[in-house]
C-alpha cells in the first residue's frame, strides 16, 4: 500500500494557489483513477483505491500547510506503511521554474514549512517527494503573499501539464521505478 499526500491549505480561498499544487495533483490522480477523495479521517480528506494496480490512499491534509506532518504521522501510524518507500509527498517549490518537477527519495525541507513539519513528525528526511516548481518569488513580494497567490492563465496551463506529468511519475514510483521516474521527470524539459 502507498500513501500519496498532496500538500496544501483547506478552504475555498486557497484553491488554485501556488501553495495548493499538491492538492491539485491529488485531485487529478483521483479523477484519472476514479478514486473519491471525500472521507474525513486522520486530519485529512482521503480516498482509497488503486493506482497502477497498487492499493493507495490519496490524502489532502486539512491541518493547514505548517502542520501537515500531524496528518502524515496519523496516516503512517494507522496504515503501517514503510514511510521511506511507501509514502509520496507532493509540494510546491519556489526554487524551481513554473512547471518543472523534481523527484527525490530523501532530502531537506528546503525552507518549505509543510515539509519541515513532516520531517519533524517522522524524525527523518528519508521519504519520497515530488516538488512542483511554481517559480521564484518576485522581488518586493512577501513569500506568503506569493505562495498564496494565484497562477496567471499561462502558468495555470503549464501547471496543469506538470500535474499530469506528476501523476505519471507517481505511477512509475509505485510500480517500483522511483529511479526511472527521477531520470524521466527531473530533466529540465521533461514532457
Amino acid at each position: 500500500m502507498y500513501i500519496i499526500v498532496g500538500l496544501g491549505n483547506p478552504g475555498k480561498q486557497y484553491e488554485n494557489t501556488r501553495h495548493n499544487i499538491g492538492f491539485d495533483v491529488i485531485n487529478r490522480l483521483a479523477k484519472e483513477e476514479d478514486i473519491a477523495v471525500l472521507e474525513k479521517k486522520h486530519k485529512a480528506i482521503i480516498g482509497k483505491g488503486y493506482v497502477a494496480g497498487q492499493k493507495c490512499i490519496l490524502a489532502k491534509p486539512h491541518t493547514f500547510m505548517n502542520l501537515s506532518g500531524e496528518s502524515v504521522r496519523e496516516l503512517i501510524d494507522y496504515y503501517k506503511v514503510d514511510e521511506t518507500t511507501q509514502l509520496i509527498v507532493i509540494s510546491d517549490d519556489i526554487s524551481l521554474d513554473v512547471g518543472l518537477l523534481r523527484i527525490r527519495k530523501k532530502g531537506s525541507a528546503g525552507g518549505h514549512n509543510g515539509l519541515k513539519n513532516i520531517i519533524a513528525q517522522l524524525g527523518h528526511e528519508g521519504f519520497i517527494r515530488i516538488k512542483m516548481g511554481v517559480g521564484e518569488k518576485p522581488k518586493g513580494y512577501e513569500l506568503a503573499d506569493y505562495v498564496l497567490g494565484h497562477f496567471s492563465a499561462e502558468e495555470r496551463k503549464c501547471m496543469d501539464e506538470a500535474a499530469a506529468r506528476a501523476a505519471e511519475a507517481i505511477r512509475m514510483i509505485i510500480t517500483g521505478n522511483a529511479d526511472a521516474a527521477m531520470n524521466a521527470y527531473n530533466r529540465k524539459n521533461a514532457e
